[in-house]
């Protein structure tokens, strides 16, 4: 079958949740045998990955201003038209703003699959007017999507609750399990101490929570552990320029956005990693965690409350004593090496399952 792929900023390497989600998802589509191509932001290609074919997925560059309010529905606009010049057997749009061209898409004769990674609308950094046209995205795609498909059952009661759609398909994000680094040299470069640090890894938008853990990390004094937070912001603005000043005064390391063997070591040598956010869907972050048998501190908001975590590995969202309190207890004992059961979180699983979606579209 012939699968085009939109509402990603794009693959490889190109920071994100739904941009990991794709770059593991559709090159093993495409080893199926199906025909896949993804619709990539212009404004997000560069020269490390400025290229047309990624492990037998077809890469497509289509024009996306680089402006937060306008960038998504500008690029998915023009990628729906594009999509339709190929001449798919079903388009697959990710995320709920890029959902509302799901209507457009359907009405230029498209089969279409929804996935919502989560109710991107309650995200801090959109103003009013946003967050409405956000909304109005999840509510057009689920409402016209031949088939929607959530990444957590907080999502699939979210579309029963608010739009009465019953069928949605619960598909988790994955994770593989890593080969461990046996190498510090990245960490050597920063001077962070093997074992000694507590990790915390995303992009910095004032929903993920860092300046929380910030704050609770400066309030233990000194503690015998550096606080590496790796990632960066998709846009530079005031909060990301703050939020780098005050990592800067508390002696916070910023390791910036970072893949493959750095990333690797960061997560082979933490002592503990931890996620503060107010927002998620399913956090890829949080399952490579896992997968690297680290201890984990996480936010108990829903998207975070896994059936493989236990009630202690907990603190209430914003509640900067709390996060100051999880990680003086966690770090009281020597780092522990946990075990979590991960299976329903392979990707090789989520990609078969997807496809018996996109079969159940076509009716095969």
């Amino acid at each position: 079958m012939k699968i085009v792929v939109t509402g990603t900023r794009g693959i490889p390497r190109i920071l994100g949740g739904v941009e990991t989600h794709c770059e593991e998802l559709y090159p093993r589509i495409a080893a199926m045998g199906h025909d896949v191509t993804v619709i990539r932001r212009s404004s997000y290609v560069a020269d490390d990955n400025r290229i047309s074919e990624y492990k037998g997925v077809r890469l497509i560059d289509v024009y996306a201003p680089r402006l937060k309010s306008i960038e998504a529905i500008v690029h998915t606009t023009l990628a729906v038209i594009k999509a339709r010049t190929l001449k798919p057997d079903l388009l697959h749009i990710h995320a709920v703003g890029p959902s509302l061209l799901v209507p457009f898409a359907r009405m230029l004769g498209m089969k279409v699959v929804m996935t919502n990674h989560g109710p991107d609308y309650d995200r801090q950094k959109w103003g009013r007017l946003a967050k409405s046209v956000i909304k109005t995205g999840e509510r057009f795609g689920t409402r016209w999507s031949n088939k929607v498909i959530v990444i957590s059952k907080v999502i699939a009661d979210i579309l029963k609750n608010n739009y009465g759609r019953t069928d949605s398909r619960l598909i988790f994000n994955g994770v593989n399990i890593p080969r461990k680094s046996e190498s510090t040299a990245f960490l050597d470069s920063l001077g962070i101490i093997p074992g000694k640090y507590i990790l915390a890894i995303g992009r910095f938008v004032k929903e993920k929570g860092f300046h929380d853990l910030i704050e609770a990390y400066s309030s233990l004094g000194y503690c015998g552990y550096s606080l590496v937070i790796a990632g960066d912001a998709d846009h530079d603005d005031e909060y990301s320029r703050s939020l780098k000043k005050l990592a800067a005064e508390r002696g916070v390391i910023l390791t910036g956005f970072i893949k493959g063997e750095p990333l690797n070591e960061v997560m082979t040598n933490a002592a503990l990693f931890i996620l503060p956010s107010y927002h998620e869907g399913l956090p890829i972050s949080l399952l490579e965690a896992m997968s690297y048998n680290l201890d984990v501190a996480v936010s108990d908001i829903p998207a975070n409350r896994l059936d493989t975590l236990s009630p202690d590995d907990f603190f209430h969202a914003g509640d900067i004593n709390g996060i100051a309190s999880m990680i003086k207890k966690k770090l009281s004992d020597e780092a522990v090496r946990r075990d979590y059961d991960l299976s329903p979180y392979d990707w090789d699983h989520i990609a078969r399952q997807t496809e018996a979606v996109y079969r159940e579209v076509l009716g095969d």
